[in-house]
């Protein structure tokens, strides 16, 4: 409902320059880095239940927060509140990598995916019709008011035993594990070049293109419909397959924003971004496959870690190249992503390794 408005907001409410809202994004990268690492180590020892239920409490407040500023430092309070929530990624999916019975680790994870973007799908077009109508500050009092219901269906869920490994025969650890350390810089190269074109596309919506809030809501429901479905194909496909047609998606998605005239071409293009998403849980699949149970914390928080950083450093880059010119983001980003494909092809785990 608020998210994807939020460097629309950060320009029309508090003033701020492409380049600044890019370094206020970057912020917000900066305080999700920090906490994966240690949630995901937390949730191997103590287990993933509080800190769920921790992520979950927090993520409201954040939103009540950032509703009730009407000053930038107080606001910024609030967002990168809600930025550290992003310590249950690794939590969730080792939760759900632990409760997925015969699924595929691939599966589960893609089905969480497609949940999370068919709760998203009404989120963007009401925020954006109360954007348009009540100001976009009561968005954040409306998720607010949502977060509230989530948080009751999360103090139901059912902890989990914790996963020990022999203390005879421990695992590498993921720092001596080669094959991990090879995966994580191909998803690393991977995840940036398919990320630049994505920070200021509302702006370039919203300021090049000239299209409302509303407009842009339905926008982004589109692109949550593409999380939802494009999650649920994904889970069917063979994990490195399946990252690089994601990659592939996401080139389709630069080329409809840079190219297209209308709201429909903007809404398919988002709508293929949800190959940026579903390749999240493809690539954490093959990650799993490469170290023991009793380090699939750590090994999704140390994953989570190098996307945050990613999302740090990325923005202001971003900020600086759309004050240059505005379109340069699209035909750059899809050369990158046609180098990561083809880095993707010839350095992951082919699946006869992984078997």
């Amino acid at each position: 409902m608020f998210f994807n408005f939020i460097p629309i907001y950060l320009d029309t409410q508090f003033h701020l320059s492409e380049y600044q809202i890019g370094l206020v994004l970057g912020g917000f990268g900066v305080s999700m880095a920090f906490t994966h690492i240690p949630a995901g180590r937390l949730a191997d020892r103590i287990g993933r239940r509080p800190l769920l239920i921790g992520a979950w409490l927090l993520g409201l407040i954040s939103a009540a927060v950032m509703g009730s500023a009407l000053l930038l430092p107080l606001f910024l309070v609030g967002l990168f509140g809600y930025g550290l929530t992003a310590f249950v990624s690794s939590p969730l999916s080792s939760y759900v990598t632990a409760a997925r019975g015969k699924w595929s680790v691939g599966t589960a994870l893609s089905m969480t995916t497609a949940t999370f973007g068919l709760g998203m799908a009404l989120g963007p077009v009401t925020g954006g019709w109360i954007g348009d109508n009540y100001g976009m500050r009561m968005s954040f009092w409306v998720a607010a008011a949502v977060f509230v219901f989530s948080n009751v269906f999360m103090f139901f869920i059912d902890g989990q035993p914790l996963d020990h490994h022999d203390p005879e025969a421990p695992p590498p650890s993921l720092i001596n594990n080669p094959g991990f350390i090879a995966l994580m810089g191909v998803m690393a190269f991977a995840i940036f070049a398919m990320y630049l074109a994505q920070p200021l596309t509302p702006n370039f919506l919203n300021g090049v293109r000239g299209l409302s809030l509303s407009e842009t809501g339905i926008i982004f429901t589109a692109g949550a419909l593409g999380n939802s479905l494009m999650a649920m194909t994904f889970s069917r496909i063979e994990p490195r397959r399946g990252f690089i047609f994601a990659q592939a998606l996401v080139i389709l998605f630069a080329l409809c924003i840079w190219k297209g005239a209308s709201l429909p071409a903007f809404a398919l293009g988002y709508f293929l971004l949800g190959g940026f998403r579903a390749g999240r849980p493809m690539m954490m699949a093959q990650a799993r496959e490469l170290v023991h149970v009793s380090q699939m914390g750590l090994t999704y928080g140390t994953m989570e870690t190098i996307n945050a950083v990613i999302f740090i450093l990325t923005p202001p880059l971003a900020g600086i190249l759309y004050e240059r010119d505005p379109m340069i983001l699209y035909p750059l980003g899809i050369g990158l992503i046609a180098v990561s494909i083809l880095v993707s092809y010839l350095f992951m785990v082919r699946k006869a390794v992984h078997a």
